[in-house]
């Protein structure tokens, strides 16, 4: 639930178009609800400007989907990250959107979209992580786009393409091997970065961890690094950054 829903109940209220009675039952899961193998946080929207996500990696097909039909009574949306096609097909909700690249499900994407979030990839193979910051913002309700296969091998596809960044907010650089792209993006732009390290790379990326500590380590100051893998949490930074 958020504040513009919670408006239009008090406002139904006050011109005698709901009960108080019936107001009550529409808030009375506020702030959260026991549902026993979860305490699904219906407030947090309110607090934090950003929904209680669903990680469907560690739960059971049944749990993930038991907690996307409590949120969607509630509030008719909710986002799974992680997710598969099998739990797409079980849920069977109107509406509800699989993005098979990200491993997404979601429903009851913000309509409205604002500013321009930026979303780039060293590589084709950096897409699933790049595509998790791009949904999750997009659903959240920023304006989105996209710029694929851009790494330091071939630099030259990243000039071609820099004009891109003037009308970008912040700017999300995702990239595996050895993590060079945020840095060299830091040195063209006074946007914000959002770096993300992914697990691709041969046998010396550690899984990620080649990446990560290069971007931690960047001498482009102000860049902010997300965890290995984690479009999402870098979607959600880029989405309230872009609507401060």
């Amino acid at each position: 639930m958020n504040n513009d829903k919670i408006v239009k109940i008090l406002e139904q209220v006050k011109n005698s178009r709901l009960s108080v009675e019936d107001a009550v039952k529409k808030l009375k899961h506020l702030p959260y609800e026991d549902i026993s193998f979860a305490k699904i946080d219906h407030h947090r929207h309110l607090r934090q400007g950003v929904p209680e996500v669903i990680f469907a990696s560690g739960k059971t097909k049944e749990q993930v989907i038991s907690i996307a039909k409590t949120m969607h009574k509630r509030s008719r949306r909710f986002l799974i990250t992680k997710a598969t096609g099998d739990i797409y097909k079980s849920l069977r909700i109107k509406n509800a959107v699989f993005h098979p690249s990200s491993g997404i499900i979601s429903v009851g994407e913000e309509n409205k979209k604002s500013g321009d979030v930026l979303v780039l990839t060293a590589g084709t193979s950096d897409i699933p992580a790049a595509e998790e910051a791009a949904v999750t913002a997009s659903f959240l309700g920023s304006k989105v786009n996209t710029l694929y296969d851009v790494g330091v091998a071939g630099l030259h596809r990243l000039f071609d393409n820099k004009k891109a960044f003037d009308s970008a907010r912040v700017i999300v650089v995702v990239a595996g091997m050895e993590g060079a792209l945020p840095s060299v993006v830091g040195g063209l732009t006074d946007k914000p970065i959002i770096a993300v390290p992914t697990s691709i790379g041969y046998g010396t990326s550690l899984g990620g961890l080649t990446a990560l500590f290069a971007m931690l380590n960047s001498c482009v100051p102000g860049i902010a690094v997300m965890n290995i893998d984690n479009g999402f949490g870098a979607g959600c930074l880029a989405h309230k950054i872009n609507t401060i």
